[in-house]
């Protein structure tokens, strides 16, 4: 319960148009210890007092000239906030029952008629600042657990963050020692979806979502997965499952970023002539992650080191992705990537160093899915 200090110190606005009960009302106020007083004998005044002060409580005379009280509290209640409660004490010497049940309907809390009796006034005051402090406290407490819920849900996905990063590295641990290739496939893939203006909410899930695009591989043996050399095709036909593998992990999810990691993993070695796998899809029917994501794999695998190929000059694989448009790679994507090497973007993104894992999340005005992707076959990149 509210201890008797802690009313004493509630705003209290009162609005009469007698001097005289004015007075009297401060008076007998200040005698038990309110002194947070906010006075006024003209209506008009009632409303820009209340917005300057915000009281805790109103003492409200009903007729008065110029504006009456029925008016005041109406033009009040329609500046409460939703869920707030504002006491007002209606003083009037009406003592009509009718009076009385349009005030209480108007959105007076209480009604005392005049002259009242002190001490029933000061117990009915009392009453309504309790009361009204406990709403306070207890929109305060409601204000605290939805904050800690809200914090919650923010570790709790940061949390699947961090492991489906860590499912991402363990992944790529396999033929990048390194483990940096999925965030650099990230890091691109963001920032060609960015050039493509794809909305910025979505641009960061597929940033995150994009380090999955080979997760499958956990299910291709060694020996295929770290050959020296081009692939066979029946040792590609081994190789092609990582697709679905992958996809197969991440299936059922409910979460947006699971949903769209599932979608890169399935479709990121989709060809826009049709001819890639592991469904055969042709143009548009290539989900746009998958799209973005073959163009940024191709680029981060043609120039780094792998354990079947040595690094190409990134001029040559810009040339390499550019002579492919509109065979291998969407032409549109195709051109927003020539757009970020042009501008030096891309230059900068191929010799990232650093794994964002555990760090800030980089930062992009738009972030985009990424995506995995395999050269053709004129590149001397096998296609897996």
């Amino acid at each position: 319960m509210t201890d008797e200090a802690a009313l004493q110190l509630a705003k209290i606005l009162i609005v009469d148009d007698e001097e005289a009960n004015v007075r009297l009302l401060e008076r007998t106020l200040q005698r038990w210890g309110y002194t947070n007083l906010i006075t006024t004998n003209d209506s008009r005044e009632a409303l820009p007092l209340f917005e300057q002060h915000r009281p805790d409580l109103i003492l409200l005379d009903l007729m008065m000239p110029h504006i009456d009280g029925f008016t005041v509290m109406e033009s009040i209640n329609s500046l409460l906030p939703e869920g707030v409660f504002l006491p007002i004490l209606v003083l009037t010497a009406d003592a009509n029952p009718q009076v009385k049940r349009r005030a209480l309907s108007a959105g007076a809390k209480d009604f005392l008629t005049k002259p009242f009796d002190q001490t029933e006034l000061l117990l009915r005051i009392m009453n309504m600042l309790e009361t009204r402090f406990l709403h306070i406290e207890l929109a305060n407490q409601n204000q605290i657990l939805e904050q800690k819920v809200v914090e919650r849900t923010k570790d709790l996905a940061a949390s699947q963050i961090e492991i489906l990063d860590r499912l991402a590295r363990a992944a790529e641990y396999r033929d990048d020692d390194t483990g940096q290739h999925t965030y650099r496939v990230g890091h691109v893939a963001a920032l060609i979806a960015q050039k493509l203006n794809v909305p910025t909410s979505r641009v960061e899930l597929i940033r995150r979502a994009s380090p999955l695009h080979d997760v499958g591989k956990i299910g291709v043996p060694d020996n295929i997965l770290l050959k020296p050399g081009r692939l066979t095709p029946e040792e590609f036909d081994i190789i092609k499952p990582h697709t679905t593998i992958g996809a197969a992990l991440l299936s059922g999810g409910h979460s947006e970023m699971v949903k769209i990691a599932e979608t890169i993993a399935l479709t990121h070695h989709e060809r826009w002539d049709g001819t890639g796998y592991p469904a055969g899809l042709k143009g548009e029917e290539i989900p746009l992650e998958g799209r973005i994501v073959a163009i940024a794999d191709v680029f981060d695998a043609l120039s780094h080191d792998r354990p079947y190929k040595k690094a190409w000059p990134l001029e040559e694989c810009v040339a390499e992705i550019e002579r492919n448009s509109g065979r291998q790679f969407d032409s549109q994507v195709v051109a927003a990537f020539l757009e970020l090497w042009n501008s030096g973007a891309l230059r900068e993104a191929a010799e990232m160093k650093e794994s964002p894992l555990n760090s800030q999340p980089m930062r992009y005005e738009v972030q985009r899915e990424a995506a995995d992707a395999v050269a053709d076959h004129k590149t001397a990149v096998p296609s897996n």
